[in-house]
């Protein structure tokens, strides 16, 4: 005890002293600012005061500024700080006391009269040279001081820079050269603002040349420049050049505004020349797209391609990533220029997607030109991949594969590296967002036809892949753009709010408009036919019911309600990660018994036996009979209305009846069906319950995550060129990206996803290039459940991305408590007798409210619909049996 309490006794005495250290440091800084400030004061005070005879009345301050700036000797070469580790103890003094002399010269110059400019302006030669010193400290005031002297000297100061500092940031030899070159441009772009403007088209080309610089030091500064820069290039156009300018800068000024021109008007680019053989013809929007993609790459930019599904972005990505490789390699061949020097590429895509991208390439150019490797499989075979990839120009890999293997893929320079789906690192804190921003790469390119599938938080994590560092930290991205644009769009908002929201918007939109290309299908495709859209409204049976019901007397229900209000009572407003647990859980549960109470209603279930004896006469005690299960009757009517599995008619014309020998004519119907679940278990329940059982005639695949991804893009093929197979079995995980399935002209959802953009893709998947007939959608919903009210907030976060992405100010929605809360009530109302619904479906009318609890919760809630895992990884294929 005597021991404890001696321990507790020092454990407060060392927090005590801890805590006395803090507060003594804090009172230091707060000293050191206090002096600073009134230095800065006293400074000013006295240029003011004196006038242009500070050199005489203030000699040791005028020495300080203009004499030591003038005998200062750099007497240092080198490329870093190490360099100077060597140094005596003169040397270093001497070093500081030039620091000093900078900061004093950076301090006054605002202040000093026009007349005394002119004897440091006479030093930029000596400025030039103190921005390559190996001492960071001697660079960065180096910079800030030319920056501070471009305010009163403004064209000489931006003559001279343009013609000797701007060539430093192609010193591809001297990584002191480009630092202190970009951060001498970061400087006076952020200190001149407005008055920048004459000479911006001079600075932007050259910064842009080191946002892919491989000093990560040099690439954020760029980065962080630019998205200066880019800010004011609208207003470029109007403003006259200055008096003073000199022949060959108005001659260079007018050779680079070709540059803004086509960075914000697509209209004006080039025509990007394919110099490969393409087994394709491009549609004037796939060509517009490879001239954009192709502007990038010249000026060694990054973007988004987010064309609309279907529109074909991995076409014009092959286009340039070919072309691209071929210029390099007939380069190099003619100046055997390193920087030239042939590299591979790689594209990271979904494993479903990793076959397809092979498929691709080979089917459009020849393997001279591009030479894809799939690089998949267990640890041991990806082993055996490594040696190959030399020998291969593009590796095709997942991204889980190179999450797994980063230090592989980080070890080699690449040309291009282009994320298919790229949305998947969305979440920059994940493991796998943080391995694709490992790679070192010469050109960056994500695909996308839905950027952001949550909230525009979303972006910053695409940006910060593309360029680090453009659109802040997340931290200021947040508080820049997204808090601002979340709170406006609040109903409860207040007109102050609203304004910053609407001005939040528009810069977000000015900042990252020149490196997103979107068009959509309505705009570019005049013959693709149209998708229609219809919600399929299906009355739950007694025992969903029943089940329904029980869950909101259960304890279960009881923790949610607990949970939700307990943390919005609470000071801090937040939830537990427990708490946010059960939640997702009851969701869970409530979304299977909409779907089929054999997938909840187990024999671990409490009630199992009470629920099953207690069927009412006349129902089947069989859980798995479709009686119990609505959704699986609609489906069934469903597919007889599109002529499959109720009395077919054979491509010969001859009549063909469930039960027929496997020798029988092969069925051709005039639909076919992509069918959509969320759960795999609920897949199986369609295969086994409805297609075995009460359709055998019918025949389909199925691809779901049990199948290898090597083996996913031979069903994906299999499908589109057999049309005797009527339905293809899907998981929205796993069919929902990147596949073209325009065999099928019918899309069937059993379930829905929370992310609304997860089911556009997956839809899209038959909508898309190559579809020749209407693609008609319709959507299985229970009705008055959980179900129902998820497609109504589905409506909230497509607002969130149409808002951002397409520049409409639709209304955006939070929700509050009673409105999480009512997810986990089933609706009393008169049930119709018949389960179709109009086309139009139904409006949900989200709640609105402030409350972080509710909104965080709502944010995390896609991980609800994640794929279930296990089985066989065999594909099965139904039909006819022998």
């Amino acid at each position: 005890m005597k021991n404890q309490l001696e321990n507790s006794g020092l454990a407060a005495n060392s927090e005590a002293e801890l805590l006395r250290e803090k507060a003594e440091q804090a009172e230091l800084q707060k000293q050191i600012s206090i002096q600073r400030q009134g230095a800065d004061c006293a400074l000013t005070v006295l240029c003011r005061t004196f006038s242009e005879k500070l050199p005489e009345q203030v000699p040791a301050l005028w020495t300080m500024c203009v004499d030591a700036l003038r005998a200062f000797d750099p007497g240092v070469s080198g490329d870093n700080d190490d360099d100077l580790v060597n140094l005596g103890t003169d040397a270093i003094q001497c070093l500081q006391d030039f620091t000093n002399s900078l900061q004093t010269v950076e301090t006054v110059l605002p202040s000093l009269h026009k007349n005394l400019i002119l004897p440091i302006s006479s030093q930029l030669e000596k400025l030039c040279s103190c921005l390559h010193h190996p001492s960071t400290a001697v660079r960065h005031m180096s910079a800030r001081v030319l920056a501070a002297l471009s305010l009163r000297d403004t064209p000489r100061v931006m003559h001279f820079v343009v013609d000797n500092v701007l060539p430093f940031l192609d010193a591809m030899d001297s990584l002191n050269r480009r630092e202190g070159g970009t951060e001498a441009v970061a400087n006076l772009v952020e200190c001149l603002g407005l008055e920048a403007l004459p000479y911006l088209v001079l600075l932007v080309i050259p910064v842009l040349g080191r946002m892919s610089d491989q000093a990560a030091s040099v690439r954020l500064m760029a980065t962080h420049c630019f998205a200066s820069l880019v800010k004011l290039m609208p207003l470029e156009g109007g403003v006259p050049d200055p008096p003073t300018s000199q022949a060959w800068l108005l001659q260079r000024k007018e050779t680079q505004r070709k540059f803004l021109d086509q960075l914000f008007n697509l209209s004006k680019l080039d025509n990007y020349e394919i110099t490969v053989p393409v087994n394709a013809e491009l549609r004037k929007y796939q060509q517009d797209g490879v001239n954009w993609l192709g502007f990038l790459n010249q000026y060694k930019l990054h973007g988004i391609l987010c064309d609309d599904m279907g529109l074909g972005k991995t076409l014009q990505s092959i286009c340039v990533l070919a072309t691209d490789h071929r210029l390099r390699a007939d380069k190099y061949e003619e100046s055997e220029d390193p920087g030239c020097a042939p590299l591979p590429s790689i594209v990271i895509c979904p494993p479903t997607l990793v076959g397809h991208w092979v498929y691709e390439v080979n089917k459009f150019v020849d393997e001279s030109y591009l030479n894809p490797l799939m690089y998949a499989g267990p640890p041991a075979e990806r082993v055996r991949l490594q040696k190959k990839v030399p020998h291969h120009n593009l590796i095709i890999a997942s991204y889980d594969v190179v999450r797994n293997d980063v230090d592989f893929f980080s070890s080699i320079k690449w040309n291009y590296c282009i994320l298919d789906e790229g949305h998947i690192i969305r979440n920059g804190k994940t493991k796998l967002a943080k391995a694709t921003k490992q790679l070192p790469c010469n050109h960056r390119l994500i695909l996308s036809g839905t950027p952001i599938q949550n909230n525009v938080l979303d972006l910053w994590s695409l940006f910060d892949f593309l360029m680090p560092g453009f659109l802040g930290t997340e931290r200021q991205f947040q508080a820049r753009y997204g808090r601002p644009i979340l709170q406006s769009r609040d109903a409860k908002s207040s007109s102050r709010e609203q304004e910053a929201g609407a001005l939040a918007m528009e810069a977000l939109h000015r900042q990252v408009l020149p490196f997103i290309l979107r068009r959509l299908k309505e705009d570019v495709l005049q013959d693709l036919p149209p998708k229609i859209m219809q919600d399929y409204y299906c009355d739950l049976s007694p025992l969903q019911v029943q089940l329904y019901e029980d869950f909101a007397k259960s304890r279960a229900k009881r923790t949610v309600d607990e949970t939700v209000t307990g943390g919005e009572d609470s000071k801090d407003k937040k939830v537990s990660s427990q708490g946010t647990a059960h939640i997702f859980q009851a969701l869970q549960y409530l979304r299977k018994v909409c779907n089929h109470p054999a997938l909840v209603l187990g024999p671990s279930h409490p009630r199992h036996k009470e629920i099953l004896s207690s069927f009412s006469q006349g129902s089947s005690p069989n859980i798995h009979d479709i009686v119990h299960a609505p959704k699986l009757t609609a489906l069934k009517q469903l597919l007889n209305d599109c002529g499959i599995g109720n009395g077919q008619v054979s491509s010969s014309g001859a009549s063909q009846q469930p039960g027929q020998g496997v020798d029988a004519v092969p069925v051709v119907n005039q639909h076919r069906v992509l069918l959509f679940c969320q759960l795999k278990g609920m897949l199986d329940i369609v295969e086994k319950d409805l297609l075995k059982s009460r359709m055998p005639s019918v025949t389909y695949l199925r691809l779901d995550g049990t199948v290898p991804p090597g083996s996913r893009h031979d069903i994906v093929h299999r499908f589109n060129n057999d049309p005797s197979i009527d339905i293809l079995l899907l998981t929205t995980h796993v069919g929902g990206l990147g596949l073209n399935l325009t065999g099928a002209d019918t899309v069937i959802f059993v379930e829905h996803d929370w992310n609304p953009m997860k089911d556009l893709q997956a839809m899209d998947r038959a909508h898309r290039i190559g579809q020749k007939k209407v693609v008609n959608v319709y959507r299985l919903i229970s009705r008055g459940t959980l179900e129902e009210k998820i497609m109504g907030l589905q409506k909230f976060k497509l607002a969130v991305a149409n808002t951002v992405i397409s520049q409409e100010n639709s209304s955006m929605q939070t929700m509050g408590t009673d409105q999480l809360l009512d997810l986990f009530v089933l609706d009393q109302r008169g049930n119709p007798t018949s389960s179709r619904a109009s086309s139009s479906g139904r409006d949900g009318k989200d709640g609105v409210g402030k409350k972080e609890t509710v909104r965080s919760i709502l944010d995390g809630l896609e991980e609800l619909w994640d794929e279930g895992h296990g089985e066989s990884s065999k594909v099965r294929q139904g039909g006819k049996s022998g």
